[in-house]
Order: C-alpha cells, then sequence, then structure tokens
C-alpha cells in the first residue's frame, strides 16, 4: 500500500506546502510519473482476461483478492506497434474518478518529493497527444512526464469522465452573473466543465491555468475593487496544477483577511478520506469529486444562496451601526 500516514513510517504531505509525491515509472526506456495519492498499490504483474469490443489500450482484466479491476495497457496507449512488455512488468494500481485501473509499466523507479515550482506545463507539441501531460520535470538526470491520466482514461472511458448530459436534470435555469473563477490545468476538463456551469447558467466565468494565476488575479483585484465580490463570487479549484496547486490557492484564500470570505469548492478526481481531511484543514468551504459534474453545480448552488443570505442578514445590521454613529 502506498497512502498511509507517518506513524507507519510513509510520507504524508502537509496541507498547503505546494508539494507534490511523484511514483516515477518507465516504459519503453523513458521515465513518467503519477501523483502518488492517486496510487493505491503496486504488483508484478498478473494473466489477464481479454474483453472483446473494448479500446485497444485495455487488456481485460484480473482479479486480485477477489476484485475485478481493468487493466490498462499504457505502454500501447503511449507508444502503439513499438510498446514493449516484459515478464517482470509492474501494475500501478490506481484510484481515482472513484474507480480502480491497474496501469501495465515497465518497472517502477522510486518516489520523490517536489515543489509544484518545479514542474512545468509542456508544450502542446510535446508527447505527440494533446493534453497528455500535465507536466514536465527533471528528477536527478532524468526528464520525467507526469501523466494527466484523467484525459487518458476518459479518452479510452468516456463514461468515466465529466458527462455534460448530467446537466439537463436541472431542467430550465434562470441565468446567474454570479463571478466564477475555475482553476483548471486540464485543457479538455476546463472545456468540459465551462459548458457544463454554462449550460447551467452561469454566465460570468473566468478560467486560469494554475494556482499561481488564479492567486496573481486575486491579488490584483484586492488592491483595486473595495468590493471584491464584484469580481469573485466563488473559486473552483483542481488540486494537481504545475506551479502552484490547489492546496497552496485554498490556503492563500483562506489565510488573507480579505479574501477569506469567499467559497472555495475542491473538484478533484483525488477525493477520499484522506484528501477530504486535507482539504478541510487548510479551510476549503466543500469538496467534489470528479466526474460528478452535476453534485458539483448543486453545491455551487448551495454555496452562492447560502453568501446572498448572510450578506442580507447583514446589511440590516450595517444600517443600524449607521444611524447609532
Amino acid at each position: 500500500m502506498i497512502n498511509k500516514d507517518k506513524k507507519n513510517g510513509e510520507i504524508l504531505l502537509e496541507s498547503g506546502t505546494n508539494e507534490i509525491e511523484i511514483m516515477v515509472f518507465k516504459i519503453n526506456g523513458n521515465l513518467f510519473g503519477i501523483n502518488v495519492a492517486k496510487v493505491k498499490e503496486i504488483m508484478m504483474s498478473a494473466q489477464v482476461t481479454p474483453i472483446p469490443l473494448t479500446h485497444p489500450a485495455i487488456e481485460g482484466v484480473f482479479k486480485p483478492r477477489g476484485v475485478v479491476i481493468t487493466v490498462f495497457d499504457l505502454p500501447k496507449y503511449l507508444y502503439g506497434d513499438d510498446a514493449v512488455h516484459t515478464e517482470k512488468d509492474i501494475f500501478i494500481i490506481t484510484n481515482f474518478n472513484k474507480i480502480l485501473i491497474a496501469f501495465r509499466v515497465t518497472s517502477v523507479e522510486g518516489i520523490f518529493r517536489l515543489s509544484w515550482e518545479d514542474i512545468q506545463k509542456p508544450d502542446k507539441t510535446i508527447g505527440g497527444k494533446e493534453g497528455m501531460a500535465t507536466g514536465i520535470t527533471q528528477i536527478k538526470d532524468g526528464i520525467v512526464t507526469i501523466l494527466d491520466f484523467e484525459k487518458i482514461v476518459s479518452e479510452v472511458a468516456p463514461s468515466a469522465s465529466i458527462k455534460i448530459d448530467d446537466i439537463n436534470k436541472f431542467g430550465h435555469r434562470q441565468a446567474n452573473n454570479s463571478p466564477i473563477v475555475i482553476v483548471e490545468d486540464s485543457i479538455m476538463l476546463s472545456k468540459i466543465i465551462i459548458e457544463c456551469l454554462t449550460r447551467a447558467g452561469f454566465t460570468n466565468i473566468n478560467k486560469f491555468d494554475n494556482g499561481k494565476e488564479a492567486w496573481n488575479y486575486l491579488e490584483t483585484i484586492k488592491k483595486k475593487e473595495e468590493n471584491i465580490e464584484k469580481k469573485v463570487s466563488l473559486v473552483i479549484t483542481d488540486i494537481e496544477m504545475p506551479i502552484m496547486d490547489g492546496y497552496k490557492l485554498t490556503k492563500l484564500i483562506k489565510d488573507d483577511e480579505k479574501l477569506k470570505e469567499i467559497p472555495v469548492i475542491i473538484f478533484s478526481s483525488m477525493i477520499n478520506d484522506e484528501i477530504y481531511a486535507k482539504g478541510k484543514s487548510i479551510g476549503a468551504d466543500e469538496q467534489v469529486s470528479k466526474p460528478d459534474i452535476g453534485n458539483l453545480v448543486g453545491v455551487i448552488d448551495y454555496l452562492l444562496d447560502k453568501k446572498s443570505k448572510s450578506k442580507s442578514e447583514s446589511e440590516p445590521e450595517k444600517e443600524e451601526e449607521t444611524k447609532s454613529k
């Protein structure tokens, strides 16, 4: 198992430090990485039962300890016919988007702690598959490509990603001009999230690629605007992002006297008990697991309504204070 607490000798990163632990693995002689928070365990590759009429990158399923898990042929997905398999291949068992998937890799090289500041956003031309990587970094003498596993899985199995049709259950909704900030580095997911929120009636959306860009924007409006709510009513942030992650952004907002009242929703594929506790410890108002976009819309409605009611209740008190003076 990978994720345990410090008492058991495992690393558990503090929230808001802008750090990440990367499990580095090798495929076809090249180095790749995955956030340790997504990894449930690693094990030697095992016999796989093929499933007909599936994507070519889906090997099939296997059943460790009575649990059926889909096996994803990551070498084939990345390299096609040039993919190399060996008898010593490793299965990395992941848990995100509320599903277990085993990714075949050649070997696991180790776990490394990095700052998000050391991870660069890749150029769109890198990798041959647009948006396949969330970041590029150097560890020791090697260049490591951190893969966008949500994008990869959604490409192969669209049912496991955000579904725009989930918005239809809300029926007709009135337009809502509350300014919402979305912080999401994935090109594909940000487009889908914005389309979903637009369908849900939200007409004033500002999107940023990472926490640093969003924080720079918040600092700018903080200096210029007496009424910050005119520019930002709510922030929705992913966790994994180059330069500055969602934890650091959330902590900065909640530690700031002028910004701390802005509701922050963490919208991530990694939400579990441990991740939820981390988010709560830095002040996140709500946390929603991808790909549940319908639940996200419901939470946005709740927080904006709660904020509106709180504002309405405080206005008579301010009027009384003014009269008494």
